[in-house]
């Protein structure tokens, strides 16, 4: 099984690598990518479903989406 983890936003348009962040958070957690979907203002992987909750968590600590 596998599924689909996605960042969006609007300011990926001004900000430069945001997709190698992303792709270098999962690297270092030994999530394998699967396949990769961007656009201009999303960048969507296929991992394997049994990472999901490790690769939200990585992914919401790299980019502070914890801070208030």
């Amino acid at each position: 099984k596998v599924v689909k983890v996605s960042l969006v936003g609007i300011g990926m348009r001004s900000h430069a690598g945001i997709a190698a962040q992303m792709f270098e958070v999962l690297h270092q957690e030994n999530i394998n990518i699967q396949m990769i979907s961007t656009s201009e203002i999303k960048i969507s992987v296929v991992i394997a479903e049994k990472y999901l909750e490790l690769a939200v968590r990585s992914l919401h600590s790299a980019f502070e989406l914890d801070k208030e």
